[in-house]
Protein backbone atom coordinates (compact mmCIF):
# COMPACT_ATOMS: atom_id res chain seq x y z
CA UNK A 1 0.00 0.00 0.00
CA UNK A 2 1.46 3.40 -0.94
CA UNK A 3 2.27 5.88 1.82
CA UNK A 4 -0.09 8.85 1.88
CA UNK A 5 1.32 12.34 1.34
CA UNK A 6 -0.06 13.43 4.70
CA UNK A 7 1.69 10.59 6.51
CA UNK A 8 4.99 11.63 4.95
CA UNK A 9 4.28 15.28 5.74
CA UNK A 10 3.60 14.35 9.36
CA UNK A 11 6.89 12.44 9.50
CA UNK A 12 8.73 15.53 8.19
CA UNK A 13 6.99 17.72 10.78
CA UNK A 14 8.09 15.27 13.49
CA UNK A 15 11.67 15.54 12.23
CA UNK A 16 11.33 19.35 12.35
CA UNK A 17 10.00 19.17 15.92
CA UNK A 18 12.79 16.88 17.07
CA UNK A 19 15.42 19.09 15.46
CA UNK A 20 13.86 22.17 17.04
CA UNK A 21 13.87 20.68 20.55
CA UNK A 22 17.44 19.46 20.09
CA UNK A 23 18.40 22.97 19.02
CA UNK A 24 17.10 24.41 22.30
CA UNK A 25 19.12 21.77 24.15
CA UNK A 26 22.20 22.71 22.11
CA UNK A 27 21.65 26.38 22.91
CA UNK A 28 21.50 25.55 26.61
CA UNK A 29 24.69 23.50 26.48
CA UNK A 30 26.55 26.01 24.32
CA UNK A 31 25.55 28.83 26.67
CA UNK A 32 27.66 27.11 29.31
CA UNK A 33 30.59 25.74 27.33
CA UNK A 34 30.89 28.17 24.41
CA UNK A 35 28.81 31.31 25.06
CA UNK A 36 30.26 33.03 22.00
CA UNK A 37 28.23 30.60 19.86
CA UNK A 38 24.89 31.68 21.36
CA UNK A 39 23.11 35.01 21.06
CA UNK A 40 19.96 36.29 22.75
CA UNK A 41 18.28 36.06 19.34
CA UNK A 42 19.19 32.37 19.19
CA UNK A 43 17.47 31.76 22.53
CA UNK A 44 14.31 33.57 21.48
CA UNK A 45 14.18 31.99 18.04
CA UNK A 46 14.99 28.51 19.35
CA UNK A 47 12.26 28.54 21.97
CA UNK A 48 9.65 29.98 19.58
CA UNK A 49 10.49 27.41 16.89
CA UNK A 50 10.36 24.52 19.36
CA UNK A 51 6.97 25.66 20.68
CA UNK A 52 5.48 26.16 17.22
CA UNK A 53 6.86 22.82 16.06
CA UNK A 54 4.69 21.06 18.64
CA UNK A 55 1.65 22.96 17.41
CA UNK A 56 2.54 22.11 13.81
CA UNK A 57 2.76 18.44 14.76
CA UNK A 58 -0.72 18.57 16.29
CA UNK A 59 -2.09 20.06 13.06
CA UNK A 60 -0.28 17.45 10.94
CA UNK A 61 -1.59 14.59 13.08
CA UNK A 62 -5.16 15.90 12.86
CA UNK A 63 -4.87 16.44 9.11
CA UNK A 64 -3.68 12.88 8.63
CA UNK A 65 -6.58 11.58 10.74
CA UNK A 66 -9.09 13.34 8.55
CA UNK A 67 -10.99 16.46 7.82
CA UNK A 68 -10.56 19.28 5.37
CA UNK A 69 -10.39 21.94 8.10
CA UNK A 70 -7.41 20.25 9.75
CA UNK A 71 -5.65 20.06 6.41
CA UNK A 72 -6.40 23.72 5.76
CA UNK A 73 -4.94 24.69 9.15
CA UNK A 74 -1.81 22.64 8.45
CA UNK A 75 -1.37 24.27 5.05
CA UNK A 76 -1.74 27.77 6.52
CA UNK A 77 0.66 27.10 9.39
CA UNK A 78 3.29 25.61 7.08
CA UNK A 79 3.19 28.62 4.75
CA UNK A 80 3.36 31.10 7.65
CA UNK A 81 6.29 29.26 9.25
CA UNK A 82 8.14 29.06 5.93
CA UNK A 83 7.77 32.80 5.38
CA UNK A 84 8.92 33.47 8.95
CA UNK A 85 11.88 31.11 8.54
CA UNK A 86 12.94 32.88 5.36
CA UNK A 87 12.77 36.25 7.06
CA UNK A 88 14.68 35.03 10.09
CA UNK A 89 17.47 33.47 8.06
CA UNK A 90 17.83 36.59 5.93
CA UNK A 91 17.42 39.34 8.52
CA UNK A 92 18.12 38.04 12.04
CA UNK A 93 21.66 37.87 13.38
CA UNK A 94 21.98 34.23 14.34
CA UNK A 95 25.10 32.14 14.86
CA UNK A 96 26.17 30.36 11.67
CA UNK A 97 25.38 26.93 13.08
CA UNK A 98 21.83 28.03 13.78
CA UNK A 99 21.38 29.50 10.29
CA UNK A 100 22.23 26.03 8.96
CA UNK A 101 19.76 24.44 11.40
CA UNK A 102 17.04 26.88 10.33
CA UNK A 103 17.77 26.13 6.66
CA UNK A 104 17.39 22.39 7.35
CA UNK A 105 14.08 23.11 9.13
CA UNK A 106 13.02 25.12 6.10
CA UNK A 107 13.73 22.25 3.72
CA UNK A 108 11.81 19.80 5.91
CA UNK A 109 8.83 22.14 6.09
CA UNK A 110 8.95 23.03 2.40
CA UNK A 111 8.66 19.37 1.43
CA UNK A 112 5.92 18.89 4.04
CA UNK A 113 4.06 21.89 2.60
CA UNK A 114 4.32 20.57 -0.96
CA UNK A 115 2.92 17.23 0.23
CA UNK A 116 0.16 18.91 2.25
CA UNK A 117 -0.92 20.96 -0.76
CA UNK A 118 -0.93 17.88 -2.98
CA UNK A 119 -2.94 15.82 -0.48
CA UNK A 120 -6.67 15.38 -0.66
CA UNK A 121 -8.69 15.77 2.53
CA UNK A 122 -9.16 12.44 4.28
CA UNK A 123 -12.72 11.68 5.40
CA UNK A 124 -13.02 12.12 9.16
CA UNK A 125 -13.17 8.91 11.19
CA UNK A 126 -16.02 8.41 13.59
CA UNK A 127 -18.77 10.83 14.64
Amino acid sequence: MPVSPLRTAKFLVVAYAVLSVLTVAAIAVLSSVAPSLVTPQAWVRGVIVAATSVLTFVFARRAQQGGGRALLRLRIVLVVILVALGGVVLFLALPAWMVVEQAVCGVLLLVAAVLAFRASPVPANGP
